[in-house]
């Protein structure tokens, strides 16, 4: 059955082929051109996850402010971070606070996997560990109060 499969799909990938020629280009890689760092492509890729998660397409289709007012009790005007009770709504300032932590988090993980490297003294491998695990578990937690913040009642049980 997969041996028919295969036999299908060579012939349906050799149709454009058999019309269409190949260039025959001899291409060569400029020689100005060199294979950026491990840690600038780590930043540029950490640098959009930032930017992804923070909500910038949500930012610049809906265009919303970047922090929202309350009116207390006096009827004076209070700023407010969180767009309560919209869960698919924020604010410019929510978002990037949230993309913080999520990258905050992760940066946790990065170093957890960096400490376990075997030329790492074991001093280092310690505080790495440390530092690795408080930030994850500071990422964790304060995205759990950004949500009930958001959210009053979340995970509470009624």
């Amino acid at each position: 059955l997969l041996q028919v499969w295969v036999k299908m799909a060579d012939a349906l990938y050799s149709v454009p082929f058999s019309i269409l020629e190949v260039p025959n280009l001899k291409l060569r890689r400029p020689g100005w051109f060199k294979q950026p760092p491990a840690m600038v492509v780590f930043g540029f890729v950490l640098l959009s996850y930032f930017l992804v998660t923070g909500g910038i397409i949500y930012d610049v289709i809906v265009e919303p402010p970047s922090v929202g007012s309350v009116t207390d009790d006096q009827g004076h005007q209070k700023p407010q971070a969180f767009m309560p009770y919209r869960i698919n709504g924020q604010y410019i300032m929510e978002g990037l606070a949230s993309s913080f932590l999520f990258c905050l988090g992760g940066l946790g993980f990065v170093v957890l996997d960096r400490s376990n490297f075997p030329n790492v003294p074991r001093l280092n491998r310690i505080l790495q560990f440390c530092f690795a695990f408080a930030t994850i578990l500071i990422s964790f937690f304060m995205c759990r109060v950004f949500m009930t913040m958001k959210i009053p009642g979340y995970l509470q049980g009624y």
